[in-house]
């Protein structure tokens, strides 16, 4: 008796085998699949973590380096304040020194009017030997300038009162330097933060891409994540590293 052949009825399942070769044959012509995606979010995620590490540890080294300067600029600054107060009591001896060697002076003139040649040998010696003695190098300075230009007080030589402060001045302004390069450092530690929160976002997206079940929305927030990490990283290769930082030697910076 022969068989009878069965077909097929309306709504019977298609052969599980046929089916599984086709999601097969559709997952290699799919460039990201599911487990490749997986794969992919791993990586991304161990990237973006070595980059914040690294973004967070050169930020906190700026922000060393500017304490640093910070504090070397207010003890330079104390120094030329320091420095100013010497000058100023440099100006103010050397003004007393210079009031007691015009009464020389003025004797030196009365001598030679008198045509007296010991008196003037006498004087002169007088008057070198108080200088010597009394008087700084700025004031022997203007001391010859008030001679050479038959001036009658050393003190209108131009430009005499900053020499006394010179120093102090120069202190002044390499404090201010120390003041702006700490700044700098300051500024370029806000930098490397914004990088560290712009990596902790991409990590943030990297991590819920897997919590999507629809595949075209994992694509699109693992796109917006590959945006920020790329944004991240070129903008932390524009930041300076800090002073000194050489050949990204760690141990040779902290000599």
């Amino acid at each position: 008796m022969a068989k009878k052949e069965t077909k097929p009825t309306i709504g019977e399942p298609l052969d599980r085998k046929n089916a599984a070769e086709d999601n097969a044959v559709q997952d290699r012509k799919t460039v990201l699949t599911p487990k490749r995606l997986e794969t992919v979010v791993a990586i991304l995620l161990g990237i973006t973590t070595l980059l914040s590490a690294w973004a967070s540890w050169i930020g906190h080294l700026h922000g060393g380096i500017q304490s640093i300067n910070f504090t070397k600029s207010n003890n330079t600054a104390s120094q030329g304040t320091s420095e100013y107060n010497l000058g100023m009591q440099l100006y103010l001896a050397d003004y007393m020194a210079w009031n007691t060697a015009k009464d020389y002076y003025y004797e030196l003139e009365l001598a030679k009017v008198d045509g007296d040649q010991k008196k003037i040998d006498l004087l002169n010696k007088k008057i070198k030997s108080f200088e010597e003695q009394n008087a700084s190098e700025i004031l022997s300075e203007a001391v010859k300038w008030m001679e050479k230009n038959n001036e009658d007080n050393p003190f209108k030589m131009p430009g005499l009162s900053e020499k006394y402060f010179e120093s102090a001045q120069a202190t002044v302004n390499e404090s201010q330097e120390q003041l702006e390069e700490g700044k700098r450092d300051n500024a370029k530690g806000d930098s490397y933060l914004l990088v560290t929160v712009i990596y902790s976002l991409t990590l943030f997206l990297l991590g819920i891409v897997n919590t999507f079940k629809d595949m075209r929305n994992k694509k699109v927030v693992l796109s917006i994540a590959i945006v920020f990490l790329v944004f991240g990283f070129i903008y932390m290769c524009t930041i300076p590293l800090p002073t000194g930082f050489e050949n990204m030697n760690f141990f040779e910076f902290n000599k």
